[in-house]
């Protein structure tokens, strides 16, 4: 290596010591700095590393490559390889062993002197060492010597010891080579493959070359310039690198004819390749003057059958340094750690840090994993301070049937838990509007049903004009109030808002009972008082304040409405209007507004958003003018569609404007399980043919479908086509006849077909000993169970080790012709089958197909097929 930039080396055994190959070898130890003062002499590798020269060996000059020895004795025994194609053995050391105290100095000496260009120990025989010389017409390049063998001290001609005539004393040569391969060509590197004592990769001038000792006169060789470097990998010994120029090439040897993968191209030449020891499938490479070392990470995807497909390639660059890098060494065991060396000796000590990847699990835990490390992010079980993510609720919501009550639709807001006042608006409001649907389709089928889905909005542009308001009487007090006539429209409109029951009473107590009970008594007050009934609303408010969870406020609020005077200037109402505001309730605020309010100007009340949406509307049908009322119903509309709020969905229904404002729900929280059902309950085909729907729909079915909750997805889809039949999908899977091509499933169906019952093709009784065991078009027969050997079509049943349970099912209850136990199953690759029923109880005690001559693992093949439904496992 004289002349040449320096390399390193680090002891196969000794993983604190390596060794640095330039005009002379130096042997230093590393040792950790991290709770130690670096020693006087000592070089600072990194951080926490630092190196101590212990001895230099400057016997062999004009190296040009070194191979350390890979048994554990003699520990510091290092080969050599000379200008002059010698291989001399030399250590860095002490050994006081006799037995191998003989092999240090001993050289090994080719017929014809030229360049050694590399060496490489055998690791299964360590006592074989393999040269690879460069070209000489009537000599070979590859020799294996046996550093064992008997000396040799032959005489030897001039031209070879020139170049150790300065030596003082006589050496032990080794003239006789073990093996000797490559005539006639030049070899540039060479590995042993780890599988076999005898087998050898060499890279010759111009192919790659596998040697097999055991008949030398025969070689497997693929052309290729790539014949440099070529090294094997540790975890894959099928799989070798080489390199020519700034091009890395990635070699099978199970499939020698051409390169499995080349890697990108460099636009310097390559100078070192080598795989990580500690890593599978890591290649670093060095390209000439740079201080950048590029890392290749080879991961392969495994598939069911055990074909290998082509590895994936992730591709790095690390800096270990500012200068340029000679070489660098992989340390041994140590993970990814490696050292380099920069041409002027200067050493650092890095390791590769591994890429961190971050999984999210369908069920939200979170896990990442770093080198040989997975760590899981889990979350304390008693920390309810934090809001649960959405994706926890839905699957919360899933698992309790959420949106799938299509009778009492109210109550699946009780079903999400109870805790979110807009899904609980929502659910009331779809409640009422089914409920209203129904009332009015019995009343005059027509189109009048699809109003209500249009929303208030919609109902309310369709009654302009044609309402006169008049004076109402007070309840309890000498005051008259401007309340507008209620026809049909506004009628619906407050029944939609929960004010009023369906019917012709307009009567609103038993809203306010409900209230009452559900103790908002402050919410009673104010519909009481909206309603013209203050001594009701003083009545409620007293009844709330002695209740068990009432305020005693209450009864100061019930004391200050029954000194309401209507003067304009009295001390009450300038009172009132200033200390209102001071009030926690919303409700308690609207109702001093609106006593205080001048006739026709009810600002106060229909612009507090803290109260309801439902309750504003109703209280803008009553009092507002039909140009008021649409002018205001347009603004909150937009409103509630530019804010994502689900109380809007009143004043949208399940139109455009309700699909817009579906999107800004969706957008804001992620819910597309709430946005999904709400769509499909009561929407036009227009609206559920939209884009957006259909998107939230599948959306969700993948969430299902990735939470492992198959019998709920199949809810939802059986949900989904009562309420959009143009949602039934069609057949997909069909049994097909494998003689005529006719679908065996359709023309077995429980309708005779063409005027022929079942008893002509063998089916005879009650529809549960059905059997069906030939084509009904071509009449050629089924085939048969591989188990029960019987045709396919008979029920399981009727065969051998069929359950007496299925005699009893009635198939005419559910129009099918067969249980699930009676279904045609085979396998796609070896295709053989059977009754349902019978392969699931073959393979849960077999790998193997049931059919003696055939060796196909088939349930191994389905990647799905351990998986089990996650529906019964509690989050």
């Amino acid at each position: 290596m004289s002349g040449t930039k320096p390399d390193i080396l680090w002891a196969p055994h000794q993983v604190d010591r390596f060794v640095v190959c330039d005009s002379e070898l130096s042997l230093y130890h590393v040792e950790s700095t991290v709770n130690s003062e670096l020693k006087a002499g000592s070089l600072r590798l990194s951080e926490d590393s630092a190196a101590t020269l212990l001895s230099i060996n400057s016997d062999t000059p004009y190296m040009k490559c070194v191979a350390w020895y890979l048994n554990y004795d003699p520990e510091c025994l290092l080969a050599v390889g000379q200008a002059n194609g010698r291989v001399v053995l030399t250590s860095l050391g002490q050994d006081h062993n006799s037995k191998f105290k003989d092999l240090i100095g001993k050289e090994f000496v080719p017929k014809h002197a030229r360049q050694c260009n590399t060496l490489a120990w055998n690791p299964l025989d360590s006592n074989w060492l393999a040269a690879g010389l460069d070209k000489h017409r009537a000599d070979f390049s590859v020799l294996i010597w046996d550093i064992c063998s008997k000396y040799t001290p032959d005489i030897v001609p001039m031209e070879k010891v020139r170049l150790s005539a300065g030596e003082t004393e006589t050496t032990l040569l080794v003239t006789k080579p073990l093996y000797e391969l490559g005539q006639n060509d030049a070899c540039l590197s060479l590995c042993w493959l780890p599988r076999d004592q005898k087998l050898l990769l060499a890279g010759m001038h111009r192919n790659l070359a596998i040697f097999d000792l055991r008949n030398t006169s025969q070689k497997m060789f693929v052309n290729t310039k790539a014949v440099q470097g070529v090294t094997v990998d540790p975890y894959f010994h099928d799989r070798v690198a080489s390199f020519y120029e700034g091009q890395v090439a990635i070699w099978d040897l199970r499939k020698f004819e051409k390169p499995v993968l080349t890697l990108t191209e460099q636009p310097k030449p390559l100078t070192k390749v080598a795989w990580c020891p500690t890593r599978t499938g890591l290649l670093a490479t060095l390209t000439r003057d740079s201080n950048i070392i590029r890392l290749y990470d080879m991961q392969h995807t495994p598939t069911p059958i055990g074909d290998e497909t082509e590895p994936t390639i992730i591709e790095r660059s690390v800096q270990p340094c500012d200068n340029y890098i000679a070489s660098f060494a992989w340390h041994p065991t140590s993970q990814n750690r490696m050292i380099v060396v920069t041409p002027n000796r200067t050493m650092s000590d890095f390791t590769v840090f591994e890429r961190i990847s971050l999984a999210w699990s369908p069920i939200t835990s979170l896990m990442w994993a770093c080198g040989r490390h997975l760590y899981e992010c889990a979350e304390e079980e008693n920390d309810n301070s934090l809001e649960k993510d959405i994706a926890t609720k839905m699957r919360l919501r899933a698992l309790s049937r959420y949106g799938l009550d299509t009778e009492q639709v109210w109550r699946n807001h009780v079903l999400a838990g109870n805790d979110d006042p807009q899904l609980k608006s929502l659910w009331y409001t779809l409640h009422f509007m089914k409920q209203y649907t129904e009332d009015m389709d019995q009343k005059s089928p027509g189109n009048k049903g699809s109003l209500v889905y249009a929303g208030i909005k919609s109902i309310v542009k369709s009654s302009l004009g044609m309402v006169e308001s008049s004076r109402h009487n007070w309840s309890g007090l000498d005051k008259q109030t401007d309340i507008q006539n209620l026809n049909e429209e506004r009628i619906l409109a407050l029944q939609l808002c929960g004010w009023i029951k369906k019917g012709t009473d307009i009567d609103v107590g038993p809203f306010l009972n409900s209230l009452v009970q559900e103790g908002e008594w402050e919410r009673a007050a104010a519909v009481a008082l909206f309603n013209s009934d203050i001594r009701r609303a003083i009545q409620i408010l007293n009844e709330g304040a002695s209740s068990e969870k009432g305020d005693l406020n209450l009864n100061v609020v019930a004391m200050a409405l029954s000194g309401y005077t209507d003067e304009k200037n009295s001390l009450w109402r300038e009172m009132c209007s200033t200390l209102r505001l001071q009030l926690n309730n919303p409700y308690l605020c609207v109702m001093f507004a609106f006593l205080t309010s001048e006739t026709g100007s009810y600002d106060g009340v229909l612009h507090e958003n803290k109260v309801a949406v439902r309750d504003r509307v109703a209280f803008a049908c009553k009092f507002l003018s039909d140009t008021q009322l649409n002018r205001y119903i347009e603004k909150l509309t937009n409103e509630m569609k530019e804010a994502g709020n689900l109380e809007g969905i009143l004043l949208t229904g399940l139109t455009k404007d309700g699909v817009d404002l579906m999107e800004s729900y969706v957008d804001r929280t992620g819910d597309v399980q709430t946005a999904s059902y709400c769509m499909l309950q009561g929407s036009p085909l227009d609206v559920l043919k939209d884009e957006r729907v259909q998107y939230w729909i599948e959306n969700y079915r993948n969430l299902l479908d990735a939470w492992r909750f198959w019998h709920k997805r199949a809810e939802f889809d059986i949900h989904r086509s009562k309420l959009d039949p143009s949602s039934k999908p069609l057949a997909q899977v069909f049994v097909s006849c494998n003689f005529c091509g006719k679908s065996i499933s359709y023309s077995c169906s429980a309708v005779p077909h063409q005027g022929r019952g079942f008893s002509q093709y063998g089916v005879s009784g009650s529809p549960t000993k059905s059997k069906v065991t030939s084509c009904p078009g071509c009449r050629k027969p089924l085939p048969r169970c591989a188990l029960c050997l019987i045709n396919m079509g008979t029920p399981v049943s009727s065969c051998p080790g069929g359950s007496k349970s299925d005699e009893k099912v009635d198939l005419s209850k559910d129009k099918k012709l067969a249980q699930f136990n009676n279904w045609f199953t085979w396998c796609h690759n070896c295709r053989h089958g059977g009754h349902a029923g019978h392969m699931l109880s073959w393979f849960r005690d077999h790998a193997e197909c049931p059919v003696s001559a055939c060796t196909c693992k088939c349930m191994q093949l389905d990647t799905t097929g351990n998986l089990v439904p996650a529906e019964t496992v509690q989050p």
